[in-house]
């Protein structure tokens, strides 16, 4: 269960709190969105093209798949319902995608409930988070450059 106080009593006026809420379930269900209207690429990467991105330069120039290579297509995975195949095919993508989903999650939930989204915010080990999301980006690059295959 979130603990988390009232927005009244939070860190921040409620107004900013509530705004920060908003943006933050905004930005998650618009991503949400956008991947579930695309499919993921069967190569493993690219399927950012879909968005209309350009294609990754990093394969044809230099052998070998960039440090995100892959996590667009491991986003579409998770919210298409395939959590494995999201893991196997990029890591650090498909834990970046159930990360945006809980947060836009707990901002719902702040938004519904009256509770301070900023008090959660606070409350993060947001260095801790940050030391091992580099280590994950690292790790499943690894990953990636030993399991890539250019089409």
């Amino acid at each position: 269960m979130i603990s988390t106080i009232p927005v009244h009593d939070g860190p921040r006026a409620p107004w900013l709190d509530r705004a920060v809420a908003a943006l933050v379930f905004a930005a998650a269900a618009i991503c949400v969105a956008l991947l579930v209207s695309i499919e993921p690429d069967a190569k493993g990467y690219d399927t950012h093209t879909q968005l209309g991105l350009s294609p990754c330069n990093w394969p044809r120039v230099y052998g070998y798949p960039c440090p995100t290579c892959g996590a667009t297509t491991a986003a579409t995975l998770l919210v298409h319902g395939r959590l494995i195949s999201a893991f196997v095919t990029q890591p650090f993508g498909a834990a970046l995608a159930l990360a945006g989903i809980a947060l836009g999650a707990i901002a719902g939930w702040c938004l519904l409930r009256s509770r301070s989204f900023l008090d959660v915010y606070v409350q993060l080990p947001r260095t801790a988070i940050a030391f091992v999301a580099v280590l994950l980006l690292l790790a499943s690059w690894g990953y990636k450059c030993l399991t890539f295959a250019a089409a």
